[in-house]
This record gives structure tokens, sequence and C-alpha cells, in this order.
């Protein structure tokens, strides 16, 4: 049989010849592409954070993925081989790297390693871009940092435990662009640090805020996935009309209030997010979190508007910060951050779900900790989530802590 034979000459291979040397063969040949054909690829499952151009996961892009030749024509059961030693090697970055070298070979690798790679919710890793917007994991959180320069008012998101521990294993997951305007605040979000046009396929979202900076607003740049959502398309037909590059829809997916402190008394700051995107019943028993698997471009059905669901089967989460504890010896407001905070400061905060007695969660669901973001160092916070949100999601709640809020403290 072919098959077989194949399958136990690579393996024979295989001890001759490290992995990690076969799959820098691959990585290298999948980056021969030339200019044009870079910047012809859209964004998509290639990379999470890309470096250059990233690929698409669309069959669109399928002129700019080259067949390689005998790689392509691997028998299935050969290539599935390969690609799930290979995913079973690598869980953490750099290394993770040479998954995607696999995914970007050509259709066929792409493929199977799309169908070998798992959500982060079922294996804690981030691989692809679209993971970037898939929920974490449900028992140990994903941990991450953000670093801020105030100087280009940027913000970068990093998967690691701080700049310190994780040394060259950071990898660099979102940007956000602070941008301060007559009434608001904007946090424009992207997929690389030097493009934020709306325009462009590295926009993932933004996060704008109200004249106070007490009301935030969560933009994503596509519907999640079964979860209609109200849409914004004010520029929709002046763009059309311009007759140039149209800016994406913005899909509103979630609102985070801020209490207002009136008799300016001490303590933590308040906060409330109402998750449009996500069902409270998505943190009970048997729930599940809206898991979109590719990135979508939005018809024009969807760019004419979605209302928020008001049924009782899409109740949307509500999550409020953990109320602290006062410590009389520190004389200080306290929350158990498990090592991961070490400078006191008025952003730290821990979020948990606020569910009602007739939704059936139970206490201890609603004790855990979804997301924690806490200062560690001179511009260095560390930003902690697991499911049901996701990293765009956790990012966009953490940047609006960044934002002043005099009346709230």
């Amino acid at each position: 049989m072919l098959y077989p034979l194949s399958l136990a000459v690579f393996r024979q291979k295989s001890r001759e010849m490290p992995l990690t040397s076969f799959v820098r063969e691959i990585g290298n040949m999948s980056k021969k592409f030339t200019k044009n054909e870079k910047h012809e690829c859209r964004r998509g499952g290639a990379y999470i954070a890309p470096d250059s151009s990233p690929l698409s996961s669309t069959a669109g892009s399928s002129t700019a993925l080259t067949e390689h030749g005998r790689w392509a024509n691997l028998p299935p059961e050969l290539l599935l081989d390969i690609i799930q030693r290979v995913e079973a090697r690598e869980t953490c970055w750099p290394g993770r790297g040479d998954v995607v070298a696999c995914a970007s070979v050509c259709r066929s690798w792409r493929q199977i390693t799309k169908e070998v790679v798992k959500t982060p919710e079922q294996c804690g890793f981030l691989t692809f871009p679209i993971s970037l917007k898939q929920p974490g994991p449900r028992d140990t959180p994903i941990e991450c940092f953000i670093q801020r320069e105030k100087a280009t008012s940027t913000y970068r998101l990093y998967m690691g435990l701080s700049p310190a521990l994780s040394g060259n294993l950071n990898k660099l997951l979102l940007v956000a662009k602070k941008v301060r305007r007559a009434t608001c605040t904007d946090f424009v979000i992207s997929l690389v640090g030097n493009d934020f046009s709306r325009s462009s396929n590295n926009y993932v979202g933004k996060l704008k805020s109200n004249f106070m900076g007490t009301k935030f607003n969560i933009f994503d740049s596509q519907p999640p996935k079964d979860s209609p959502v109200r849409s914004t398309n004010r520029s929709l037909q002046k763009t059309h009309s311009r007759q140039v590059s149209p800016r994406k829809p913005m899909f509103i997916t979630a609102k985070i209030s801020y209490e207002l402190n009136v008799l300016r008394t001490r303590g933590p700051r308040r906060m409330k997010c109402d998750m449009y995107s996500i069902p409270a019943s998505a943190i009970g028993q048997g729930g599940t979190a809206p898991t979109p698997t590719a990135f979508t471009n939005c018809n024009d059905e969807a760019r004419l508007g979605f209302k928020t669901l008001k049924s009782a089967q899409n109740v949307p989460l509500v999550m409020r910060n953990k109320a602290p504890r006062w410590h009389e010896q520190l004389q200080c407001w306290c929350l158990n951050f498990k090592g991961r905070v070490t400078v006191a400061s008025v952003k730290n905060f821990q979020l948990v779900a606020a569910a009602e007695p007739s939704q059936n969660v139970t206490v201890p669901e609603q004790e855990k900790v979804i997301l924690q973001f806490g200062k560690i160092g001179k511009d260095i916070f560390t930003m902690d989530y697991r499911y049901p949100l996701s990293a765009l999601q956790a990012f966009a709640i953490s940047l609006s802590s960044f934002d002043t809020k005099p009346v709230c403290e």
C-alpha cells in the first residue's frame, strides 16, 4: 500500500533528521512570495500578529498560495501525521510559528492544519489571527501583558508573563492607538503597530468613550457568529459615493460603564460590562460562547444594522468588578491577584459574572475571575483572561481603564 509505506519512510527519516530542521525547511519555502503576492494577500489564519503581510483564509486567495510541487501532493495520511507531530511539539511561541509555517505551504497543508489546530478554549493556545476573537480556556487563564508607550499613545498586547520573565518568548498579539477627539476618545485596535486605517485588513475593532470617559462601546469589524448586535454605518454611503476603499462597518459588541463617584469617597472604581455578543447562558452548565472560525466579509444586509436581542434565551452576559476588601494593617483596598499584580493602582480590577438567580449559574462559577488587569511596573500591566472572553474583548475592556476618569475616583 502506498500510504502506509510512505508513512513508514517518513517515520524512519524523522529519526535521522530532527523535526525542527524539517519544519524550518517548510517555513523557508512558505516565505518565498513575491512582493506583489504579499500585497495581494489578505488577513487570515497564517499569522497571529504578522511581521509581514498575512495570508487569507478565504478561497479567493488561492492564487496567492503557491502549490509547492511534491509538498502539495503528499498523501493525506502522511501529511496529517506530520502536522500532528509539529502541533504537539510546539506549545508556545516562537516555536508555535512552525505550525503557522505548515499552514502557509499550500491549500492542502492549510486545510489539514486548520483541522488539527484546536480553539483556545480547547487547547489554551493562540495560533492564528482568528484565535484572538475566540473564547479563552475555561480553567487556566491565558496570561498576557500590556506595554504602554506614552510618547506615541500606543498600547501593545503581548502573550507572556512579563517582559522580564518571558524574554524572547513574548508574542505580539494586538496593538491599540489612542486618538483624542473633541467629544470622545478612541482606541483603534490593529494586528500590527504601523497600520490603524479602518479600511485596512489589519484593522479589527476599536473602543470609543463618551465625553466624560465614564461609558465605552466596544466595536468589532465583523458581527459575532449567531449573535446579532447593533451596527453603525454612517460613513457607508459616503465612502461608496466617493468611490474609495470602503471603511468597514462597525458592530457594537459590548458596553462598559463606570459609576460616578459624586461624594468623592475613597475606594476603587466600580465598573459594569454588558457583553452583547455573549449570552448569559454561556457561563452556565453546558453553555457555549460564540466562536468564529474565520474572518468574514459583511454583506449589505449586515451593514444595514442589527438589533440586540431581548428574548430570555439571549440575555447578554453582565460582568462587574470584584469588590475588594479593606486591609486594616496596610490601610488600603486589596484583591488577591495571585502574584500577577505588584503595584497598587486605581486601574487594577478583577471582573466576575453578575448572574441573576433565574439564570441558574452556580455560585463557584460566579466567583471565578474572568478577567484581571493590574500594574506591575512603569507602563507595564498584566492582563489575564479566560472563557467566555476573547483576547480582543479582554484587551478592549482593559484599555478602558487607561482613560482618565476624574469623576469616578
